[in-house]
């Protein structure tokens, strides 16, 4: 358990060191922070709170609230320094005690999760609701036409039915990961079940076969929703997504002239909303809570809610703001969060190891001579000895049952090619394996990365397509070989294996443009373990959620 602690602790440091702490950087659609910064940011949150200046753990979408808070700070000189995180890591931060002192609020899609933790209710000071979004799906116009569905019509039912059929696939964020694919898995089980209150044990067995019908459907996804978003739209092939009815509203507003629009459906038996409340923590100073209460009281006030409705898609709490044009009025039935923990992190593993479709992933590991400066290799085999996991390991933690895992460790060539299948309900001796090939690696040769990538593609191309496949990069140098025959061997794929991405990890002194080349080609993206000593651990965890 000691050794559990201390891995979540170095994941969610790493998760936070990797993400832009800014404020309200500029959102691509689905509100993934980039690279910039906004009026009013410090950048990373400082240790000690300063007058008027919040520092907030916060969902990534939030990042499309810029203009919003930069009004704010205006009408009320309180800014905001955002740390990000995803919702399930959030909630561990503050009900362990670890964002005592550090944070002064949350503010995430929603606090559901948090509330399933008896230890954290003493954590918050209170929770304020800023704005919501229903969970909804997005259907391509060709996939509508050819199912003839009327929207006002649909069924979490008929969606199933559709996929069971063969006529509809989409793309989901990650539930272990993203609040919006928690609350998709709980709308679907919730529907599929008939549940009438909070999801029960028996709720979910009651609609496990049907819950397995309608993720052999999905095809892509994703630890974020502006990940999932570029990536549906240079698929092509996948009919629809499942996400907050703001993510996709936002994307068709941002999909520019001559694309046909998504249609957004938030099906007839019911949703699950995010309500994103501010929340003030206990262990904040009085002047934080303060600032807090003359924040959350200018968000809510009528000139706010009409600029975050008119700027996000998201629906308002002020009674007498209209939503924003494209915001249907219609009510639907609000589908209640499961009721205990246990439920909740039991559908949580039953999704990863059971309902999705299987992974299949090659770890592109560069185990050349520098490897060895630094205590490099260590860390490349403490990061990946993480991901077997332990006895205790909740969902998310370790290698899936049913996933296949490569590991391809790299010099002047590729050095070996080990392969291991976790089984469903004996997954130790791949998981020991595992560890024993991990711990085996050693540094020496050169750095051959696009000939070990085109090995990684072949691969893949031998064994069952029917699985989420991907390659992780990590290499701490420029490549030895050449550029032009990855990218003639990648053109020359058949489509189908174009589709797999590669995850490249920036470590010790990789080539940051070499590495963007090569995820902006195939796809994949790009994650930085150069930031601290546990960078590399919070980067391949940080992945778990794309594979």
């Amino acid at each position: 358990m000691k050794r559990h602690t201390a891995r979540v602790r170095r994941r969610l440091a790493a998760a936070i060191a990797l993400t832009a702490t800014l404020l309200g950087a500029s959102a691509c659609a689905g509100g993934e922070p980039d690279e910039s910064t906004a009026s009013g940011s410090s950048g990373k949150p400082s240790a000690e709170y300063k007058e008027g200046r919040l520092r907030v753990l916060a969902s990534s979408e939030l990042a499309d609230m810029a203009q919003v808070l930069k009004d704010a700070k205006a009408a009320t000189g309180v800014s905001v320094d955002f740390a990000w995180s995803g919702t399930l890591d959030a909630a561990e931060q503050v009900a362990s005690g670890k964002a005592d002192g550090k944070y002064d609020a949350i503010w995430l899609s929603s606090n559901d999760y948090l509330r399933l933790r008896p230890e954290a209710a003493a954590k918050l000071a209170n929770e304020t609701p800023v704005m919501s979004s229903p969970v909804a799906l997005g259907i391509r116009p060709e996939a509508l036409s050819r199912l003839g569905w009327k929207p006002q019509e649909v069924t979490w039912a008929a969606v199933e039915e559709a996929v069971a059929a063969g006529k509809l696939t989409y793309g989901m964020t990650d539930p272990v990961r993203s609040n919006s694919g928690f609350s998709a898995l709980v709308s679907v089980a919730s529907g599929l079940s008939g549940a009438q209150a909070a999801l029960t044990d028996e709720d979910v067995k009651k609609a496990q076969p049907r819950l397995k019908g309608f993720f052999n459907g999905q095809k892509l996804t994703s630890g974020s929703s502006g990940w999932l978003a570029t990536a549906y739209a240079r698929r092509g092939d996948v009919d629809a997504l499942v996400n907050y009815e703001s993510v996709l509203l936002s994307m068709n507003k941002d999909a520019g002239a001559g694309k046909a629009p998504l249609t957004v459906i938030r099906p007839k038996d019911g949703v699950v909303t995010a309500h994103y409340p501010l929340t003030l923590l206990a262990s904040s100073p009085a002047g934080a809570r303060e600032s807090g209460r003359r924040l959350t009281d200018y968000l809510r006030g009528d000139a706010a809610q009409r600029a975050i409705t008119a700027q996000t898609f998201r629906r308002p709490v002020a009674a007498g703001v209209a939503p924003a044009d494209g915001l249907e009025a219609e009510k639907r039935r609000e589908l209640p969060f499961p009721g205990s923990r246990p439920v909740a992190d039991g559908l949580l593993a039953s999704y990863e190891n059971e309902l999705r479709r299987p992974s299949r992933t090659v770890y592109v590991l560069d185990t050349s001579g520098s490897m060895g400066d630094d205590n490099r290799i260590g860390r490349l085999r403490d990061a990946l000895t993480d991901l077997t996991g332990t006895g205790s390991s909740g969902p998310g933690q370790r290698f899936r049952d049913r996933e296949e895992v490569t590991l391809l460790p790299f010099g002047d060539k590729v050095k070996q090619v080990l392969t291991h299948v976790v089984e469903p309900g004996n997954p130790g001796p791949a998981l020991d394996a595992i560890r024993r090939d991990v711990q085996s690696l050693r540094p020496d040769g050169g750095t051959a990365v696009y000939g070990s990538l085109k090995a990684a593609y072949q691969h893949l191309g031998q064994g069952n397509a029917d699985a989420f496949t991907s390659i992780v990069l990590m290499t701490d140098g420029q490549s030895g070989d050449r550029v032009q025959d990855f990218d003639s061997f990648y053109a020359g794929l058949p489509e189908g294996q174009r589709h797999t991405p590669v995850f490249a990890v920036l470590f010790g002194d990789s080539d940051r443009k070499e590495l963007s080349h090569i995820t902006e080609l195939t796809g994949g993206r790009l994650f930085d373990a150069t930031k601290g000593n546990h960078a590399l651990d919070g980067a391949f965890e940080e992945i778990r959620g794309y594979q």
